[in-house]
């Protein structure tokens, strides 16, 4: 087993717990009444991911190959269940709300198709390199998860999986030249995605000038930005954040990077990336080092979801990419994310067990 991969975990847990805390404490007074309400549920899910990733640390990794297909019809029906019975929050329809919790089915989705993706390019072999034959069934799942997971709507989401599945077919074995051929395709579509949301068209203005409008579409940047800028070296203490008291939107999820820098300073967010490095690196060297194709591609799908989410968060709050609504892995607040990843990473230590050390 990979020790290293589990104590980053652990790690990275705490500190995320106590995050959420520090960063949620006035929202949850001012929410619910009580102070601890996001970090209660917050250890809930902690609670319950913890045992769930050491329970699939034991499970052989071989066994998700069966389960490939049902991982598959699952997402697709979370995604559609979404759009026809979801709740809005925030002018999206990302999450089903079973009364005593809600399930964010996009957090499935991305780890669901890693276990079908990695089994259908063992299936095929070499075939992968035959673009109808081979990508074009890879294409087809592709494109009718990202559709329907826009339709919510959740562009962040759609890239990061749109990411992930594009490594693994180039690890499979798929034409360069098929990929960036597809990449031609995709990229004028994302284009028209853009300019034909007004929403998404204001967060690339945003973006390219905060300052234009700081009241407004600007302001989630710019209140990041002051808070990694006030913390300086060391930061202002755990606790004394003062953008999180009612300046800084989405405090406790999307921007805890920025609360994070603010209350420990850039060495903290230095430590927090290593640490995030660290786990990228073993995942990745797991994946290299795994017994089979199948092992293979599994681990590098889960460790490069993992990257692609804490890239994106990280270029968000600090104003290197337009925001995009994903959160920070383990550190953020959202219990689908975190026992998801959680079990995502049991897979990844199961994985490692069968590497040489």
């Amino acid at each position: 087993m990979d020790r290293t991969i589990f104590a980053v975990t652990v790690i990275l847990l705490a500190l995320g717990i106590a995050m959420v805390f520090s960063a949620s404490f006035a929202k949850a007074i001012d929410d619910a009444g009580d102070p601890f309400y996001f970090l209660k549920r917050q250890l809930l899910w902690a609670l319950i991911g913890v045992p769930v990733m050491w329970a699939f640390s034991h499970i052989e990794y071989g066994y998700w190959r069966q389960l490939a297909r049902p991982a598959l019809y699952s997402t697709l029906l979370f995604l559609v269940a979404v759009l026809l019975v979801g709740a809005a929050r925030g002018g999206a329809e990302r999450w089903i709300d079973f009364g005593f919790f809600s399930f964010q089915p996009s957090e499935w989705a991305k780890f669901g198709l890693c276990i079908f993706f990695a089994d259908y390019f063992t299936r095929i072999g070499p075939r992968v390199q035959d673009f109808w034959r081979g990508l074009g069934p890879w294409l087809l799942v592709v494109g009718l998860v990202a559709g329907l997971i826009m339709l919510q709507p959740d562009l962040g989401t759609t890239l990061a999986i749109g990411g992930m599945a594009v490594l693994m077919a180039f690890l499979a074995g798929a034409r360069l030249g098929h990929l960036v051929g597809l990449a031609a395709v995709a990229v004028p579509l994302l284009i028209v995605a853009v300019t034909q949301s007004e929403y998404r068209w204001k967060r690339i203005t945003a973006f390219i000038d905060p300052w234009a409008d700081p009241q407004g579409t600007g302001y989630h940047l710019i209140q990041g930005l002051l808070a990694l800028g006030s913390g300086g070296w060391f930061g202002l203490g755990f606790g004394l954040s003062r953008q999180k008291i009612w300046y800084l939107p989405e405090q406790h999820t999307d921007f805890i990077f920025a609360v994070l820098g603010e209350e420990l300073g850039l060495l903290g967010t230095l430590t927090v990336l290593a640490l995030y490095a660290v786990l990228i690196w073993r995942g990745f060297r797991t994946a290299a080092t795994a017994p089979d194709t199948f092992g293979a591609l599994l681990a590098a799908g889960i460790t490069s979801i993992i990257a692609i989410q804490v890239v994106v968060n990280v270029g968000v709050v600090t104003a290197t990419l337009p925001i995009t609504g994903i959160t920070l892995p383990l550190l953020s607040y959202g219990g689908s994310s975190l026992v998801v990843t959680l079990a995502a990473i049991g897979i990844l230590i199961n994985i490692s067990r069968h590497c040489p050390q």
